[in-house]
Formats: C-alpha cells, sequence, structure tokens
C-alpha cells in the first residue's frame, strides 16, 4: 500500500490560528504535515498566507469555502485558490433550510453543477465534505447520495469525511468504494463509539487499515486529519493523530 501525503483541517487547532497564524503553521510543518486545508485565512492577505506556506514547505490540499460565499462571488474564490496553488474548493457544510427533503437534495446537486462546471474552466475541482446528517434516507436513498448521482462525477467530486460516514453507522470501507476516481481528499478523524465522541486518529474504532487500504485502491490524493472539538491541547491533538495516521499508513 503506498503512503499518500497528509495534510491539517486547520479548523483542527483554529484556537491556534487566531492568537498565530504564522507561528502555527510553523508548528504544523514541524510536527510532519505536508499541507494544509484551509478554513479561511484569518486576518491574512492571499500573498502573506501564501509566502508562509512556502516558507514552511506547505501545500495546499484543498479550502473549505460556504456554498453562500461561492454563489456571491465565485470569481473572487478562483482567484484566491490560483493565487494558493490550490486546486480543489470544498463545500463544507448545508444549512437545515437546504437539506430538508429529497428535493432539496436534488436542488443543491444542481447548484452544486452549476458551481463545479465554472471552477472546472478556471481550472479548480469543487468537492462536497459530508457530515453525518447526510445519510438521512429519502425514498430509500441517503441524501448524499442524492448529491453524487446528481452530479458529474468529473465536475463533483466527493471530500468523504469518514468519522462522520461510521458514526451514521455506515461501514466507511464499504461506501468508499461507490468513489473510485472522484474521492480524491478523505476526512480522517477517529470515534469513540462507547460515548458517541469524536477523539485523536488511531485511539478510537474506526475501520483505518480498511480505509487506507480503501483510500489507495479508489485513487485518493490527500488524507486530511481534522478534530472539530479536541478536548486536548489543539496542536497536541493534531501530533498524535498524525503520528497515528502515519504509522499505519
Amino acid at each position: 500500500m503506498s503512503k499518500l501525503p497528509i495534510a491539517l483541517q486547520l479548523y483542527t487547532v483554529r484556537d491556534e490560528t487566531a492568537k498565530d497564524f504564522a507561528g502555527t503553521l510553523k508548528k504544523v510543518a514541524e510536527i510532519g504535515f505536508a499541507g494544509v486545508e484551509l478554513a479561511g485565512r484569518g486576518d491574512l492577505s492571499v500573498q502573506a498566507l501564501r509566502s508562509l506556506l512556502d516558507d514552511n514547505n506547505l501545500k495546499v490540499a484543498g479550502s473549505h469555502v460556504s456554498i453562500d460565499e461561492l454563489e456571491k462571488d465565485i470569481a473572487k474564490v478562483i482567484d484566491e485558490n490560483l493565487s494558493l496553488g490550490n486546486a480543489y474548493v470544498i463545500v463544507p457544510y448545508l444549512g437545515e433550510d437546504r437539506r430538508a427533503d429529497g428535493a432539496a437534495y436534488k436542488t443543491i446537486a444542481a447548484k452544486l453543477g452549476e458551481l463545479g462546471e465554472t471552477l472546472r474552466t478556471h481550472g479548480l475541482t469543487l468537492a462536497y465534505h459530508n457530515h453525518d446528517f447526510e445519510f438521512q434516507k429519502f425514498d430509500g436513498e441517503y441524501g448524499l447520495d442524492l448529491i453524487f448521482d446528481n452530479t458529474n462525477a468529473q465536475v463533483v467530486k466527493a471530500e468523504i469525511d469518514t468519522c462522520w460516514v461510521f458514526a451514521a453507522g455506515v461501514d466507511p470501507v464499504a461506501y468508499l468504494q461507490k468513489f473510485h476516481g472522484r474521492a480524491p481528499l478523505l476526512h480522517i478523524k477517529d470515534w469513540k463509539q462507547s460515548e458517541k465522541a469524536l477523539t485523536e486518529v488511531g485511539t478510537g474504532d474506526l475501520p483505518l487499515a480498511g480505509i487506507l487500504a480503501a483510500a489507495t485502491e479508489i485513487g485518493t490524493e490527500w488524507l486530511i486529519v481534522e478534530h472539530d472539538a479536541p478536548t486536548i491541547p489543539s496542536l497536541e491533538s493534531a501530533k498524535i493523530s498524525f503520528e497515528n495516521l502515519k504509522a499505519r499508513q
């Protein structure tokens, strides 16, 4: 099994970036991460962020951008991400009003298709990141499947959050088989089933070995470590997850 590069979703260390973005990137690089996934850039200009990333030899694996922001000013999103050397723009979340029923998911699919086509003409790729709520069924089909079954696989890619799949009661290893060539990015965090709680990678019940094997099989390009709400210092959490994930590849 080939080793995939590991990035950190900076939302994990948002408390640290809020205090010292530059210093946090340096520490992220020192841990050993090859890249980061962005969730905003604080007060930094695009140029300043690019310089910091280059100085620390960190690639941008992707950038989380709300669907509202994409609808409001997609030209700005395109310009910023091209300047950062980023290829993947990821819609990270849907508000409840956008996922009320199956029809709403199909409406979102159509919108993602439009946005994805626009990004594609500029050399960028749109992806969608799931939580657990997309595994509610509508007429027997998961909301998440309604998105991907109603979009072009070349236009709308998947950033599968394997932990949220698992937390929803779905086998993430089997589910990933739907996404050959369509899931360039995977989120890797862990879940303690007994506590119904997130935890650092390698310290919970996520079937990590199977996920890593599937990632290679389906053509994943980046493994992205994340923890939504660490209960220990966030950089320490990131380090534990990185080291455990690296050791299992």
